[in-house]
């Protein structure tokens, strides 16, 4: 079967390089019964690609099964995986197949599967090494044969390096990886697809498909598509049903676009812009954070060096304008506005606070050793995760354990408090 007739079989829309390489790699694959996974960001549509490899598979006459590894909660995975017997655990009034079980013969969808956790890693470890598994609560091995197709949105050596997801298990998924391209990366094919979106959604809505003009295609094209496909597919729904001209043009197209650029985080100057300029938030913090401790640790050290020798007090003023005006230079330009000019002027006048000006020019004040004050370093943590950390256990414990009055109260959703208690291990 030929790649056209691949795209037209699944609704695939699209020519780029980079989008043909990996379906010409599932289509090779299809045919063995090696275990795959299909990396990609949310949206990309990788559990197309698992349902073609099956399709093309002699495994295509078999149940196919998509599981959602993050949608299920961690007590109860390893049952809807494996099964259970009966009285395995509260509420086990019977005893129940797994999908591992149930499916054999065909194929399982393990859709991402960076969420599942380590101790269901340890059972899908053995299944793909020996095809043996043990339903919860029994002691009875049980032989499967099920191929097994991963995906995932994450970066899983990252996480394995982290302790995160067990290495073993992810060189065992990834015998053959499969990479599907975001949107921005396939520019070429964004008009075809919301070409498509607009005729399939008139259709449906007894509406005129809307066009757009050369200055709302461009902006189309060059948009972030964070959501990739299914986000291009919502907008293209939004200003089918929404829209009251048939003709789109770019301002028109911007009131449908997510405003994306409400980061009020500094940059560098004279730096190119990338499409990943706002997503290395925490990165851009943690040197914001380390600068601003290093620079405090300095002025603490030099605020006792004076006070253990006051014939220093003169030169301090030219000492804080240096180092205030080396924090301001990038790329050897100075980077200032009014506020920090401001600033600059302010600091030239630093003196300590025991010397006046006449003091300064008349005897100084002699001081004992056990007049200085011991100096001490206080450590606090300037990390964000432990901060966030820190901010979700005691929203828990004010809304006593209400994971939804939490989740508002943080101003995330309840997904995201549900994942965030996965991945700082937090027991409620």
């Amino acid at each position: 079967m030929d790649l056209q007739s691949i795209k037209n079989r699944f609704g695939i829309i699209g020519n780029a390089p980079s989008l043909n390489h990996a379906l010409n790699t599932a289509v090779q694959v299809a045919a063995t019964d090696l275990t795959v996974l299909i990396v990609g960001e949310s949206g990309v549509g990788k559990e197309v690609f698992s349902q073609i490899i099956h399709a093309l598979s002699s495994r295509k006459h078999n149940p196919f099964i998509a599981v959602n590894c993050g949608a299920i909660p961690e007590g109860t995975i390893d049952s809807e995986l494996f099964g259970h017997e009966k009285g395995a655990f509260t509420g086990a009034v019977d005893s129940r197949k797994g999908y591992f079980e149930t499916v054999s013969g065909g194929t399982i969808f393990l859709d991402e599967i960076g969420e599942m956790p380590l101790g269901t890693q340890a059972r899908l470890l053995r299944v793909l090494e020996t095809g043996e598994f043990i339903r919860v609560g029994s002691s009875k091995v049980q032989k499967t044969d099920v191929r097994v197709i991963a995906a995932t949105n994450r970066e899983l050596l990252e996480f394995t390096q982290k302790g995160r997801f067990r290495e073993d298990l992810y060189y065992r998924l990834s015998t053959v990886p499969i990479r599907v391209p975001s949107l921005r990366d396939r520019k070429e094919d964004i008009l075809l697809l919301f070409r498509k979106f607009v005729v399939d959604f008139s259709e449906r809505y007894k509406t005129i498909p809307v066009q757009l003009d050369e200055d709302a295609k461009q902006l189309l094209i060059h948009y972030g598509w964070q959501g990739n496909v299914r986000e291009l597919k919502n907008i293209a729904e939004q200003i089918s049903v929404l829209s009251t001209n048939p003709q789109i043009s770019a301002i028109e197209l911007k009131n449908f676009l997510p405003d994306k650029n409400k980061n009020r985080l500094p940059v560098l100057a004279n730096q190119p812009h990338s499409n990943n300029d706002f997503a290395n938030e925490r990165e851009i913090l943690y040197k914001l954070f380390f600068d601003m401790k290093k620079d405090v640790t300095e002025l603490k050290k030099m605020f006792l060096e004076i006070l253990q020798n006051p014939s220093l007090a003169g030169s301090a003023a030219n000492f804080t304008r240096d180092s205030l005006m080396n924090d301001f230079h990038t790329n050897g330009e100075i980077v200032n506005t009014s506020n920090q000019q401001n600033s600059l002027n302010t600091a030239s006048n630093i003196q300590p606070a025991y010397l006046n000006n006449n003091q300064l020019n008349s005897q100084p004040m002699i001081l004992s050793e056990d007049s200085i004050q011991q100096h001490e370093e206080i450590e606090e943590s300037l990390n964000i995760m432990d901060k966030e950390k820190e901010l979700i256990v005691k929203a828990l414990k004010k809304h006593k354990g209400k994971r939804r009055d939490a989740s508002l109260d943080l101003g995330i959703s309840e997904r995201t408090l549900y994942r965030k208690l996965k991945e700082y291990d937090i027991d409620e």
